[in-house]
């Protein structure tokens, strides 16, 4: 099963939590993963992939108008998608939270089905989505891998059935 995480970066850290959800992804067998900036999407591995992990940086206390413009103009068809999110931050305030909502709006209106773990898959609590200040901390990171193992685990047992046409 093929997953993406689609990320948009500035300063380095979000494409550094990218990877830890996508190794925590990968921790699962029979996935495979690929890390993509939002301004070099493989269209053909996304199209492909039953997973979208985005995440990004947090902006005036949203997620960043690159990310916005990439999901007002892609032509990929994200329709049934597994979608989850992560954002960062520069110090804590409440923006990242906002962003994930916002990104979950996203996915929600491209016809992704959405899911974080939240609080009913014990603790950590991933809420909305992880969120890391600067790349993260050592939890904040542990959580970031938890993410991608958590819904890399929801997607096998959604999707393992399914056979490519």
């Amino acid at each position: 099963m093929k997953i993406a995480v689609v990320y948009h970066s500035e300063s380095g850290n979000t494409r550094k939590v990218a990877q830890l959800v996508a190794k925590g992804a990968q921790s699962r067998d029979a996935v495979e993963v690929k890390v993509m900036r939002i301004q070099n999407i493989d269209e053909g591995f996304l199209s492909e992939a039953k997973v979208v992990i985005f995440g990004c940086p947090t902006h005036c206390g949203t997620y960043s108008w690159q990310m916005k413009q990439w999901f007002d103009t892609t032509t990929v068809n994200l329709n049934g998608k597994l979608g989850s999110t992560f954002a960062t931050a520069d110090y804590i305030g409440g923006g990242a939270t906002i962003a994930e909502v916002g990104l979950i709006g996203l996915m929600l209106v491209k016809g992704m089905l959405v899911y974080t773990a939240g609080g009913s898959d014990g603790i950590p609590i991933i809420h909305y989505g992880v969120v890391t200040i600067k790349s993260g901390n050592r939890r904040q990171q542990h959580r970031a891998k938890l993410l991608g193992r958590k819904v890399a685990e929801k997607a096998l047992e959604l999707f393992e059935h399914e056979t490519d046409d």
